[in-house]
């Protein structure tokens, strides 16, 4: 089989909801439908390297998938009457169609749609970025399972639950009623927010980053933004994302290790997408009123104008902290963030003494980055002994390679700097 070109997987990756969108219209069986589009873009990925892209692609995946998933009714025995009945009332004139007759629905972009399914509440945060993933983003479920680090039949398993559960819910193919949408919405935001941040920071194994969740939360996120451009915190989570992943080719030395930002080479930061997320969160932030996402991505913005790390405007990002901090009722990795804008502004004493309020919130207290964090400032305050003690704390505590790699040679290069 001829290998698939970039162009004709972002096609297929693109093409994935809309014709996963189009036959649960029709047909219904979200669950059986889904199947049927996974088997028609591996049909496509092994055909159109050969025989070329059709012209209409959307209608040929949409043909294909429709016919597996009528042979699939038809031959499923142990599914219930209505959809046996369903399935044996269609005629051979459907089944030879161009594509079926779906009406505007075949035209119509129901990627939206979808994605408030994948997140509905009955689900669970991890079920919701798997399903996400799976269903709207394309990706197999051996994909899923070797980002997120678990055997592929449990991947399976939990991809499997969540349909089943959404089909228990009497969950229907159609927009949330307007009471629900803002709810559904930031669940939506939550789960690109969470798969882009696994992407770009794994929270265990080998690699550092893995750029095919990053391109895939920035991919589906662009298609929010799209569908919904009036949505400001749409529009601050995108360009979070985007300024984010500005960085993405200064953050790894020649051989794979970690570079903090404060180190990176800033000529290797892709200026496009900073000018890119720069617009979109300054367009945002005049037009609606300010939401965590705006904010995290203004932040995103003053580093990413900073020419040199000493330019970086602290006392900004320090204020901008303390509105997110407001905002987001002590989250403590925004008030960990917080504690470095401080030290940065007020000197390191200053941000220490914001670290110990932290100590005994028991959802960081074993967390690696308090540890990291508190090694940096006392580094900072000259304290190199216990900045090393704290570095290997940290090394301990996470589960990431590349970050325990790093946090053992700051360790190591405090301890013994005849050696740095």
């Amino acid at each position: 089989m001829p290998p698939l070109s970039r162009a004709v997987e972002d096609l297929l990756r693109e093409q994935a909801p809309q014709v996963l969108g189009a036959l649960v219209r029709r047909y219904g069986h979200f669950d059986a439908a889904e199947e049927a589009v996974q088997e028609a873009l591996l049909a496509a990925a092994q055909q159109w390297p050969a025989d070329g892209v059709p012209d209409g692609p959307r209608a040929w995946l949409i043909r294909v998938a429709s016919r597996r998933l009528i042979d699939q009714l038809r031959s499923d025995r142990a599914r219930r009457d209505r959809e046996a009945a369903d399935a044996t009332r269609m005629t051979a004139e459907q089944l030879l169609a161009p594509a079926p007759d779906l009406g505007a629905t075949g035209d119509r972009d129901d990627s939206l749609v979808l994605l408030f399914l994948c997140c509905h509440p009955a689900l669970a945060q991890p079920s919701q970025v798997a399903l996400t993933l799976r269903a709207v983003g394309g990706l197999t479920t051996g994909e899923i399972a070797r980002a997120f680090l678990v055997p592929e039949p449990t991947m399976g398993q939990r991809i499997s639950r969540a349909k089943q559960r959404i089909k228990a819910a009497g969950a229907t193919f159609a927009p949330p009623a307007p009471a629900g949408r803002a709810e559904r919405l930031e669940a939506v935001l939550q789960v690109l927010y969470l798969i882009f941040n696994e992407g770009y920071t794994s929270t265990s194994g080998p690699e550092l980053a893995r750029v095919e969740l990053t391109d895939e939360a920035i991919r589906l996120t662009r298609m929010v933004h799209r569908l919904l451009p009036e949505e400001a915190e749409v529009a601050g989570l995108l360009a979070l994302m985007l300024l984010t992943d500005a960085r993405m080719p200064a953050r790894t030395g020649a051989d794979g290790s970690l570079v903090p930002m404060a180190e990176q080479d800033r000529t290797r930061w892709d200026r496009a997408l900073i000018a890119e997320g720069v617009e979109l969160v300054t367009a945002a932030m005049t037009r609606r009123e300010l939401g965590p996402y705006q904010l995290q991505a203004a932040i995103a913005a003053v580093h990413g104008e900073a020419g040199r790390a000493e330019d970086t405007d602290w006392r900004q990002i320090l204020g901008l902290y303390a509105l997110l901090e407001r905002m987001q009722g002590g989250n403590p990795m925004v008030a960990l963030n917080r504690a470095v804008a401080t030290a940065m502004v007020h000197g390191p004493a200053a941000g220490l003494s914001r670290l110990d309020a932290l100590a005994g919130d028991e959802r960081v207290a074993e967390h690696h980055r308090l540890d990291a964090v508190r090694a940096h400032l006392l580094e900072m305050a000259g304290d190199a002994a216990g900045a090393a003690a704290h570095y290997r704390t940290a090394a301990r505590r996470t589960t990431s390679t590349p970050e325990q790699q790093y946090l053992l040679a700051r360790a190591t290069r405090l301890e013994l700097p005849e050696l740095a």
